[in-house]
């Protein structure tokens, strides 16, 4: 099996002034100082303060990687409120979140737009977080599967073995995002472990033993180490727990626990 460094992901949504986001990153490096390379760090703050936290990174460098929440798929245009891949790029920023559900749900954006995204921010050298999940609807109903795979497939098409096998993927149940339920880390596992064998299918059995696939959806310190262990869970993205520094920073230190 390949060897595959976990990456935790705080995904800050609408959350965080500049001056708050300066503050909370500069203690999360501080309880961060020597983790090592064992475990990778990125942030994704909103747009405004990704300036403030790319000169604090990289002025003390930090052994945080700068994420951003969303991308058009355009270069340019008259597409008031958007950002471009190339901006953030200008930004270093390393890691972009695309199809969120929160972004599906209540934005509207479809399997297509999100696919045009992933290969947009793959052009301009970032590294894409493909975000998947179903709701308890669809889960109670037994479509777990074929919404999963299928929003997998769809996110990655036009995309080449290479490329996929060095992005990450992000399963999140919506019905565990921000409610305080989890799955358990036996159906996580479960589910992550399709979203590996669904990129096998589409993009070959070595992309797949490289593929990062992230679980998200109330994660927690208390729960981080038992998900983490699981053997296709190579990560977290985690919402309200990465707004305060030291519930981040244990999240990130599951090993200690």
């Amino acid at each position: 099996m390949a060897e595959r460094t976990p990456l935790i992901s705080g995904n800050w949504k609408m959350h965080h002034n500049h001056f708050e986001a300066l503050a909370t990153v500069q203690k999360l490096a501080y309880l961060l100082d020597d983790l090592d390379g064992a475990v990778e760090v990125s942030v994704h703050p909103p747009f405004t303060d990704l300036r403030t936290l790319q000169t604090a990174i990289e002025q003390d460098r930090m052994e945080i990687a700068l994420g951003a929440q969303h991308c058009h798929w355009e270069e340019k245009g008259a597409f008031t409120g958007e950002v471009a891949p190339a901006m953030l790029a200008k930004l270093n920023v390393r890691y972009v979140i695309a199809g969120h559900s929160e972004r599906r749900e209540l934005f509207g954006e479809t399997d297509e737009w999100v696919n045009r995204k992933v290969l947009a921010i793959l052009a301009n050298g970032m590294t894409p977080i493909l975000c998947c999940g179903e709701t308890l609807d669809e889960r109670e109903a037994g479509g777990t599967a074929d919404k999963v795979s299928g929003q997998v497939r769809a996110g990655l098409e036009g995309a080449s073995p290479q490329q996929v096998g060095a992005l990450v993927i992000a399963y999140e149940p919506i019905w565990a995002i921000g409610t305080g339920r989890t799955a358990s880390a036996e159906d996580a596992q479960e589910t992550c472990a399709l979203v590996r064998a669904t990129v096998a299918e589409v993009a070959g059995a070595d992309a797949a033993s490289t593929v990062r696939v992230q679980y998200g959806g109330s994660v927690k310190p208390a729960n981080a180490a038992e998900l983490m262990a699981q053997p296709d869970i190579d990560g977290a993205l985690v919402g309200g727990a990465s707004l305060d520094a030291e519930d981040f920073a244990r999240i990130v230190r599951y090993r200690d626990s």
